[in-house]
């Protein structure tokens, strides 16, 4: 791409090509259609974020890239890296706030690029286990006079740090970027005042539907009740229809509860609200709890192929379950919750090494196994569950991906 060539190199009459601006702009195009189609295939804006961030780093050859999105109590209310692994964000901890280098370049809102960013004067400190940060190139993404966000690079690969070309080039980026990140925030909220109205059509239907149907029931109930002794053949019949309306309201609440998509979902999608929420059982109970997830493939295919929000839903359902399991029953040591995709399937485990138990004697006790095989084959799947006494648990759905 010419990024990294000299200049008086790239000016020599014996290397006659393309010039370096246009190789530049083509870079930059390449990268942010990565973006623009993250939009495109309804990603969430975390998607889209990290489909920046991953675009920004490979641009510039850099080591580590992030991108921080500034909330209102001042730290980061999203806040994505490449370069780090999901350990090493274990041990640096919490999201970090605007502080330092990032807080200067909230207020300040330019761009800067240092050698060293230790030795500017706006660098206050990293927490023990973070990175070693060197030569860094940050550069503010804007929607006018408001930042967006900050995206960052640091640790070129390539020797000499970050050039002046550099910076133009990753502001040319920004600018694109910028556009990417509204389109996705735009099509979330839209995304989001849809599902309210859904969930408001939803709950008319339960209403109309099944308030009727427990109406009925009631009526039927007390009818049966009353002809008990005067009428006994009649009062079969009432209360076998009294079992026929309380299936179909059963049938009608299940129908309307499986509709109802968890609003994580929309707002941060089924990888990274698994994420969130196996942080969160891991900060609330003594187990530990860990997350780790084996990339999609890059593909046309899987990128024309996105999960549909039946199978992101049930997916959550599962591993909700299946934790809540492992956290209340198993006194387990170590929980780990694993997404992947194995040959066109979309794998889930949820793994423990608890107490264990059998499974068939289980399935009735109110594990939530049943359900969980449900959600799977509803969708072409399957859920297995292997356990044995001491031995622990591993549930795994399969569905397609």
């Amino acid at each position: 791409m010419g990024l990294g060539l000299p200049a008086e190199r790239a000016l020599t009459p014996r290397a006659p090509r393309v010039s370096s601006m246009d190789d530049d702009r083509d870079a930059v195009l390449r990268a942010v259609s990565s973006a623009v189609l993250a939009v495109t295939r309804h990603l969430s804006v975390r998607e889209v974020l990290q489909v920046i961030v991953r675009s920004a780093g490979r641009l510039l050859n850099a080591r580590y890239a992030a991108l921080g999105v500034p909330d209102e109590e001042g730290a980061f209310a999203e806040f994505v890296a490449e370069g780090i692994s999901e350990e090493e964000w274990k041990a640096i901890g919490p999201t970090p706030r605007q502080h330092g280098m990032l807080g200067a370049m909230l207020r300040e809102g330019a761009p800067v690029r240092l050698p060293d960013i230790r030795k500017d004067s706006r660098f206050e400190y990293w927490p023990r286990a973070h990175p070693v940060l060197k030569d860094f190139l940050g550069v503010p993404i804007r929607d006018g006079d408001q930042v967006l966000g900050i995206v960052f690079l640091a640790n070129k690969r390539t020797p000499g740090g970050f050039t002046e070309a550099d910076r133009r080039l990753l502001t040319l980026f920004a600018a694109h970027a910028a556009i990417a990140l509204t389109n996705a925030r735009l099509y979330e909220r839209g995304r989001e005042l849809a599902l309210v109205e859904e969930r408001t059509r939803m709950a008319r239907e339960l209403h109309d539907a099944v308030t009727q149907k427990l109406f009925s029931l009631r009526l039927t109930a007390r009818a049966a009740a009353s002809l008990v002794t005067g009428d006994p053949g009649r009062a079969l019949r009432e209360l076998d229809r009294v079992e026929r309306l309380a299936g179909e309201a059963l049938a009608e609440l299940r129908a309307v509860i499986v509709e109802l998509r968890p609003a994580e979902l929309d707002r941060h999608g089924l990888t990274e609200t698994l994420r969130k929420h196996v942080r969160l059982l891991d900060r609330l109970h003594p187990a530990s709890f860990t997350f780790q997830e084996t990339a999609r493939e890059a593909t046309r295919e899987a990128a024309a192929r996105p999960l549909g929000p039946e199978t992101e839903t049930a997916v959550l359902r599962v591993a909700q379950e299946a934790l809540h399991n492992a956290s209340r029953h198993a006194a387990a040591r170590a929980v780990t919750v694993r997404l992947a995709w194995e040959k066109g399937r979309l794998v889930l485990e949820v793994r423990d090494d608890g107490e264990g138990f059998d499974v068939e004697a289980a399935a009735g006790r109110g594990l939530g196994i049943v359900s969980m095989r449900d959600r799977a084959h509803a969708l072409g799947g399957s859920v297995r569950v292997t356990s044995e006494p001491r031995g622990g648990t591993v549930v795994r759905m399969e569905v397609p991906g």
